[in-house]
């Protein structure tokens, strides 16, 4: 079946059809694919209408990257939703969505790790560093609801982060011998031991100015 062309098509979807012809390339190449040429083939269109609507291949990368983080934030937040309004149970929601469908996906792995790869280069660094704060920002909401004080916060959203990704890559690349119920029980011991921190207050903790001035 051939590819449809887009040539009547308007700006925005055409922009869109590329940056979805991106990241169906990365997830099938890698990195090695964030190139002109095979876009454009994936896409069916001419190489020159990437240039048309993107600065150059970086932008187009950026750009993919910030609509695949849009897709999973969508994910975590349905996820939340559906949660309720116990606040343990949003921030269990929010953390383990990403060992479940969509996020929990070979695919997305492939794609997200081609992006890790590009950091790089500086669009897609800063992109890159737009989404992980936003996740921060997010998680770091949802335990302020769950009562963790504010001195306590960034460092245990970090921690968390750091958890989820190594979940969320074990899990995608050896599904058969670990599975979904182990990373969110892994998941759901962290976030107990976190919530802990509000009783007995022995919590990573950010540095005291004085710490940081004598540091420098």
């Amino acid at each position: 079946m051939t590819k449809p062309a887009f040539s009547r098509a308007e700006p925005d979807a055409r922009r869109q059809s590329l940056i979805e012809a991106t990241a169906r390339v990365l997830a099938r190449d890698g990195a090695t694919g964030a190139s002109v040429r095979p876009i454009a083939v994936e896409a069916g269109v001419s190489p020159g209408l990437i240039n048309h609507y993107f600065a150059g291949i970086d932008a187009l990368i950026a750009a993919t990257y910030s609509w695949v983080g849009e897709q999973v934030g969508n994910a975590l937040a349905a996820a939340v939703a559906a949660a309720g309004s116990d606040p343990r149970a949003r921030l269990t929601a929010y953390v383990t969505a990403s060992f479940a469908p969509p996020i929990a996906d070979r695919a997305l792995l492939a794609t997200w790790i081609a992006f890790w790869s590009l950091t790089g280069k500086p669009q897609i660094a800063e992109r890159h560093d737009a989404i992980y704060a936003r996740y921060r920002e997010d998680l770091e909401a949802l335990l302020a609801e769950c009562g963790i004080a504010p001195a306590d916060r960034r460092l245990t959203a970090i921690a968390i982060t750091a958890l989820v990704d190594g979940l969320w890559l074990e899990l995608c690349l050896s599904p058969d011998s670990f599975t979904a119920d182990e990373a969110r029980s892994l998941a759901e011991r962290q976030l107990g031991s976190a919530l802990s921190c509000r009783e007995d207050r022995d919590c990573p903790q950010e540095p005291a100015d004085e710490e940081r001035s004598a540091d420098a």
